[in-house]
């Protein structure tokens, strides 16, 4: 018998005049405004100009949008597509249905194009951005506490999660007849996102000279895989079952397993990337030069490296597609 539970809230949108305002909407655009901030301010202490995070957001948003939703609706087609289903709400984004794993890589695809256009080091802009996605996810997942949906298995723990029936009596997914208190996942995941943001910030700043080429970020993609594989577990939303294990439980592992060839293939190549934080043809007294001073020998009157650390006499890294801002710098963020 549980004597104390998390209630659940009796409304998940409020109407002003004709538009509704979602508070799932609402939770996503929270982390996304905090993790804007909170990148843009990393960026910046790492001599990159202010606004670009926000620039970068705008297309990462929309296409993480588009890919959380593609994903949600491929892995559970079962929701829309069938006798009795309804595909219009595949649509209908703001009843919840986000799936992290599409929304991420189309973002990031969002990133490298404006970076590409502008020439800067997406090494350097992984390392701002590692730690601000889990925050911005701890801010979203409150978007299901909302919706009630994707809860765990039922509990009688003293932080059991109360779930009701819809207003027309119906169970929600995964609800048992008689049952009302379950597992709060939204909220162990919240809480394991907002662990993983400074656990990622802390270890950034300690070890910063040897997590460049996107390696900060793998350890995001690895944290959070690990800790997605417990929670999904627990959760009893309808899913489909590959070998007794959920599909998402399935992806967090072979993600896992990619996050980590990455993080070893790019700890072996630290000098081929790009360290450009400000973008290609603004002032050369507004880069960022390095400041190794074993490489000044290799430098010119301009302040260029040579030939032979990798760079062009015009300052353009030759291993990145001309990204560089004439250092090619060895040391990690």
């Amino acid at each position: 018998m549980t004597y104390a539970a998390i209630p659940s809230p009796t409304v998940s949108s409020i109407p002003i005049g004709p538009l509704t305002i979602h508070f799932y909407a609402l939770c996503i655009l929270a982390g996304v405004i905090a993790a804007v901030f909170w990148a843009e301010r990393r960026w910046a202490a790492m001599g990159g100009e202010k606004g670009t995070i926000m620039d970068l957001a705008v297309p990462a948003v929309l296409l993480g949008l588009v890919g959380g939703r593609l994903y949600h609706v491929i892995s559970d087609y079962q929701l829309y597509f069938g006798p009795g289903r309804e595909p219009i709400r595949a649509l209908f984004i703001w009843e919840g249905g986000l799936g992290i794993w599409g929304a991420v890589p189309l973002g990031a695809l969002g990133v490298w194009w404006v970076a590409r256009r502008r020439g800067l080091s997406m090494s350097k802009l992984s390392f701002a951005i590692a730690p601000t996605i889990p925050l911005g996810q701890a801010f979203g997942r409150w978007g299901n506490y909302f919706n009630q949906e994707l809860f765990g298995r039922p509990t009688d723990v003293p932080w059991a999660l109360e779930i009701s029936p819809y207003p027309n009596g119906v169970l929600r997914p995964g609800m048992e007849p008689g049952v009302f208190t379950y597992h709060p996942t939204f909220l162990y995941e919240s809480l394991w996102c907002l662990a993983l943001a400074v656990l990622l910030a802390w270890i950034g700043r300690v070890m910063g000279d040897r997590l460049g080429g996107g390696r900060l970020f793998a350890l995001y993609v690895m944290g959070y895989c690990v800790g997605r594989f417990w929670i999904e577990y627990l959760r009893v939303d309808p899913a489909n079952d590959i070998l007794g294990f959920r599909l998402n439980n399935w992806t967090a592992l072979l993600v896992f397993l990619g996050a980590l060839a990455y993080f070893v293939w790019a700890g072996r190549r630290l000098d081929r990337f790009s360290t450009r934080v400000v973008p290609v043809g603004h002032d050369v007294g507004t880069q960022v030069i390095d400041t190794d001073p074993a490489s000044s020998d290799d430098r010119g009157p301009s302040g260029a490296r040579g030939s032979d650390a990798g760079t062009s006499s015009t300052g353009t890294d030759s291993r990145n597609g001309g990204t560089s801002s004439g250092t090619s710098d060895s040391k990690g963020p």
